[in-house]
């Protein structure tokens, strides 16, 4: 296989902002269909991104009936995310599904065993792994700098920036707010760096405190109190099986100064490591005395995984997905990895609702 035949399942503003224009990027990967129910947003991405004779669909079991297709990017709102990757691996494709990888647990599961049962790659899009910052830190996790760790902060706060595009608001269609919309990205960060992925309980809460404002100073305009059907903020602390504790915080609106997303902190038994502002601290003890150590991301380096070093974290998933079915490798995001996260979110939603702990493998 020397090109990767590609179809688009969603062609909204993930599509536009993010898989479409990075595929571009990439010479061994064409986007041969395009499907959406407006078919005039499949028509306008397939004008601008398609190959010669790309196809358009409303319906996209149509779409996966071109036994010509290679692989399918989901790019719908969360709800869909199940249905439509268990089909598409069912029909034989590989999958590179947007963020969160479901809504809940038993739809992921679901997802996960049609991976299994096709034999297909399966991919969730956490971008952030590709970050300069994060894959820095992560390498050093790996090489044992931080020793044993058993406490993380997983943090994505956004003072007055509520999405009021889409069905972002819409609970019912995302399953949630910013807990699963980018709390979802620190907290994948957070078990890739530390390697964990076995929680025993976690607490969590959630609060509706600014959704009927106004006079919002958001950062895309007042929303519609009306529509505004998910949290404005979340908040839940995970205790791992090892008994590693993790902090996760989420807000799309908090009345806060302290503005971080997507970045997660790690303390171990021999350093500690964190991102921040777009770079990486690591922070320990050497012949007694403390040090705080600060690389320049900036200068050199690569990418590990089969990126370039100048190449955006969107068009590094996107180059090392593609690698990774050219040379039939593991993708960096594994399906199960994903899964572990959304039964974490889901765990966290089910403790906020009960006002109980919620325990896993229960």
């Amino acid at each position: 296989m020397e090109k990767v035949r590609i179809g688009i399942i969603g062609c909204g503003g993930i599509a536009n902002g993010k898989h479409m224009p990075s595929l571009a990027k990439i010479p061994e990967a064409e986007m041969v269909a395009f499907c959406d129910i407006v078919i005039e947003r499949a028509e306008e991405a397939a004008k601008k991104y398609g190959v010669e004779g790309a196809k358009v669909y409303e319906d996209y079991k149509q779409l996966l009936e071109d036994k010509t297709i290679d692989v399918v990017h989901v790019l719908t709102p969360n709800r869909a995310h199940s249905f439509i990757t268990v089909d598409a691996l069912d029909a034989g494709k590989h999958v590179m599904c947007e963020k969160p990888m479901a809504i809940n647990s038993v739809e992921a599961k679901k997802m996960l065993d049609a991976a299994k049962r096709s034999g297909k790659k399966l991919t969730i899009g956490y971008q952030n792994r590709q970050r300069n910052d994060s894959q820095f830190l992560k390498a050093e996790a790996d090489a044992g700098t931080f020793g044993d760790i058993y406490y993380a902060k997983a943090t994505a706060i956004r003072r007055r920036a509520v999405p009021t595009w889409g069905v972002f608001l819409n609970e019912y269609e995302q399953g949630g707010g910013p807990l699963i919309d980018i709390g979802t990205h620190a907290l994948d960060l957070t078990l890739w760096t530390m390697n964990n992925y076995k929680p025993a309980y976690c607490l969590g809460t959630t609060y509706h405190k600014l959704n009927n404002d106004t006079e919002t100073g958001n950062a895309w305009g007042d929303w519609d109190p009306a529509k505004f059907t998910v949290e404005d903020c979340a908040f839940g602390m995970i205790v791992m099986e090892n008994g590693a504790t993790i902090n996760l915080e989420s807000a799309w609106a908090l009345n806060t100064l302290d503005v971080r997303e997507a970045v997660t902190s790690v303390c171990g038994t021999k350093a500690g490591g964190d991102l921040w502002n777009d770079g990486v601290r690591i922070n320990g003890i050497r012949q007694g005395r403390q040090y705080v150590l600060e690389p320049n991301l900036s200068a050199g380096g690569v990418a590990f995984y089969d990126g370039a070093a100048g190449d955006s974290p969107a068009v590094r998933e996107a180059r090392q997905w593609i690698n990774a079915i050219l040379n039939d490798k593991n993708p960096c995001v594994l399906p199960e990895q994903a899964y572990c996260v959304t039964q974490i979110l889901e765990g966290i939603y089910t403790s906020a609702k009960t006002g109980d702990i919620y325990r896993f493998n229960k």
